[in-house]
């Protein structure tokens, strides 16, 4: 049986949990829709977010959900910013054929598929987040992001970014 001090740390605990779950909930962010990070912290606020692209290049192909730009993690913009100026990349790897040999994107022929590191914050190495670009830069071009090494993927809308941007 818990004695009188017991019973007032537990009831001090409760009361703590109770209060920092209130601030957690003042200190949402206006608009309330949020997408979060492979680490698990929340990410920007998406309601001024969509997907832009009437057809997006990889989408009707692949069957893959579409994610616009800015509803991924900020990471992952920067990366491909990289890669749309040509680098100059982090990482070694960055750029190599990507050989699609979990078979989650369209068949194409070897080569078609590049890789790019999008880093994690906190990993002291390359981590699991990456994008895959397939076909020649410019418009048509297909973008997909994993955030756990290829297990699975989604198909990213470029053109759609942030209302800051």
């Amino acid at each position: 049986m818990i004695g009188t001090n017991g019973a007032r740390i537990v009831a001090g605990l409760l009361a703590l949990v109770l209060v920092l779950g209130g601030i957690a909930y003042l200190v949402q962010p206006a608009g309330g829709s949020t997408t979060e990070s492979s680490s698990g912290a929340p990410a920007a606020p998406v309601a001024t977010c969509a997907v832009r692209a009437e057809e997006v290049p990889g989408a009707a192909e692949s069957g893959l959900p579409v994610q616009p730009l800015c509803a991924l993690p900020p990471e992952v913009e920067r990366t491909w910013e990289l890669i749309v100026a040509g680098g100059p990349f982090p990482y070694e790897k960055d750029g190599t054929v990507f050989g699609n040999r979990e078979r989650l994107l369209p068949q194409q022929r070897n080569g078609w598929y590049r890789e790019y590191t999008v880093p994690t914050p906190g990993e002291r190495d390359r981590g699991a987040r990456r994008l895959v670009t397939g076909g020649p830069a410019g418009p048509e071009q297909q973008v997909y992001y994993t955030a756990d090494h290829y297990n699975s993927f989604v198909v990213v809308d470029v053109t759609a970014v942030g209302e800051d941007a």
